[in-house]
């Protein structure tokens, strides 16, 4: 008989034969679990086998839809009636005309019936709704006339008056990123570069460890509040999102309001950091640049703002600071960033059970996830708008999308160590540990209800990362004086929306503990928008709550290197 030991071995080879064929699979799926997808149509096709009264619904919708297009066929007058059609693909006037009017109009009514067929069925988990009826889309947005020259009349006209010319610069495109992909070549030059042309506020890194740089900006006035600002960039971003140009750099603008500025560069990880997990983040990220800025048990009080999951990870460390009597945060900022994961938008489509396994079996054979293996989720979840409408221009239209800062620190990706990557799925999205009261630092459990700092919460209206109704949810789960503004825009540019920006507006309110609580959608018909800019408005939130402005204490910090520091780089 086998012992023990032989048994474990044995066992433990056959599971890393089970993470070898996942992360196999993973390379040809874009790190999405087939079996997540299987199980959910598995779900939707039983409920709707067995469900004969929404079959004949269907049944008359697509009757419905088929006498429709004969009436098309048969009828010249009606060929160019084409109203009340919203999809932006089908805008161009071209598509007016026959033939190419009905296919769209034709393709909208397939879209209608698999939305219809895919929604509303009774008993289907509504994860598994989800998902069927995201896949359904997904494979209609790739079957769309607009995507085929031969059924995309703007394209045929484009071809027309260019004599082809334009499918020759297409495939000349196709062939430049088919070689840069095959050989992981560099991406090409661009205008902007990162220290030259974006990220280019004066400042030095003041402090380095084995995950962040510290950089302190050079003041930008001779007279500062006492409070320091530290700025808590997302770790699957580059932290220069909030110093591109200097006419849109957040952290220009804050100096220039006299304020002293400090950011968080992270290190983008390698294989050597697989084992960092999210009490490192914690460690060596926010509680080692606080301790750089005001060492523990001095009384300088710093003004804290975290962006995205950064805004995630300063509420975590403010809630455990105020666990342990820590009061050197003078308030707290969180930009598009959520503490309540229980409805956390249309990348929730991506995370269950069945994604994070298969994630975590992926980065066992690397030691972190890539961005290419994360940009595969964001970019199905605006599909026509990152993929579809880029493949015609570039490769239909013979068109180059013109670069500009953001798209430029948007291709300047990074990676997640597998440690922390599965930690924060599991313990933030599977269970919500965070908005329940169970998640831990320093294997203490931390309440977000013991933060009695001030809180200045921002949402973009249009944010399919964190959407502002589940921002929102932070008005229920803290017990300290908290704004709450709604700015228009999405996940990047409304957080971008420097004065002057526009066709920019915004709504605020102060949400007092004790007052009856508002749902997203009263709160909405109650406030009242404003036009500009928020960042003024948040300027003067963080004046009201600063000292004021003075001659600043001769203090020396270290010169490690010239901002934008090294880590950046990586």
């Amino acid at each position: 008989m086998k012992d023990l030991a032989a048994e474990q071995n044995e066992a433990t080879e056959h599971a890393r034969v089970d993470v070898a064929v996942h992360s196999a699979i993973g390379q040809f799926t874009g790190g999405l679990s087939p079996s997540a997808l299987a199980t959910s149509c598995l779900d939707w096709w039983m409920h709707l086998a067995g469900s004969p009264a929404k079959q004949a619904d269907l049944t008359s919708l697509a009757l419905q839809n088929a006498a429709t297009m004969m009436m098309d066929l048969m009828t010249p007058a009606l060929r160019h009636q084409n109203e009340d059609i919203t999809d932006k693909r089908f805008r161009d006037v071209e598509w007016q005309t026959y033939p190419f009017s009905l296919y769209s109009k034709w393709f909208l009514m397939q879209q209608d019936w698999w939305q219809a067929a895919t929604t509303g069925l009774h008993g289907v988990e509504p994860e598994h709704e989800r998902i069927v009826s995201f896949a359904a889309r997904q494979v209609l947005d790739t079957l769309s006339p607009s995507n085929y020259p031969t059924t995309n009349p703007v394209v045929l006209k484009r071809t027309l008056e260019e004599r082809g010319a334009n499918i020759q610069r297409g495939f000349e495109n196709w062939i430049e990123d088919f070689n840069h992909i095959l050989s992981g070549a560099p991406k090409p030059q661009t205008d902007y570069i990162v220290g030259e042309s974006i990220a280019v506020t004066p400042g030095q890194v003041i402090y380095r460890n084995r995950l962040i740089e510290l950089i302190r900006y050079t003041p930008a006035t001779e007279k500062l509040h006492p409070e320091p600002i530290l700025i808590v960039p997302a770790w699957i971003m580059k932290y220069y999102i909030l110093d591109l140009s200097p006419q849109n750099s957040l952290i220009k603008y804050l100096c220039d309001q006299g304020y002293e500025v400090f950011a968080i560069s992270w290190k983008n990880p390698d294989q050597d950091d697989a084992d960092l997990g999210m009490q490192d983040y914690v460690d060596l990220g926010v509680r080692a640049a606080l301790d750089q800025i005001a060492p523990a048990g001095s009384d300088r009080r710093i003004h804290a703002a975290g962006y995205c999951l950064g805004g995630t990870l300063l509420s975590i460390m403010a809630a455990a600071m105020a666990r342990d009597g820590d009061d050197r945060l003078a308030t707290v900022t969180l930009m598009a960033s959520q503490v309540d994961f229980s409805e956390a938008g249309e990348l929730s489509l991506f995370i269950n059970e069945s994604q994070v396994s298969f994630l975590e079996d992926i980065m066992k054979t690397q030691g972190y996830l890539s961005a290419d293996q994360m940009s595969g989720a964001f970019q199905m979840l605006r599909s026509n708008d990152l993929i579809w409408s880029r493949l015609i221009r570039h490769y239909l239209l013979g068109e180059r999308t013109a670069m500009n800062d953001l798209m430029a620190w948007n291709a300047d990706t990074t990676r997640m160590p597998a440690k922390m990557h599965s930690q924060y799925l599991r313990s933030l999205f599977l269970r919500n540990a965070l908005a329940r009261g169970q998640y831990k630092v320093d294997r203490k459990t931390i309440a977000l209800t013991d933060i009695k700092t001030p809180v200045f919460s921002v949402a973009t209206e249009k944010d399919h990362v964190s959407p502002w109704k589940s921002v929102y949810k932070i008005s229920r789960l803290t017990d300290t004086e908290l704004t709450f503004l709604l700015t228009n825009g999405g996940h990047n540019g409304g957080i971008l929306s420097e004065p002057g920006h526009p066709h920019r507006h915004y709504r605020l309110s102060k949400l007092n503990h004790g007052q009856p609580h508002l749902t997203p959608e009263q709160w909405f018909d109650q406030t009242e928008p404003e036009n500009g800019s928020w960042w003024p408005v948040w300027t003067q939130w963080l004046d009201s709550h600063s000292s004021a402005a003075g001659i600043p204490d001769a203090r020396i910090y270290p010169n490690m290197a010239a901002a934008p520091g090294t880590y950046v780089f990586g």
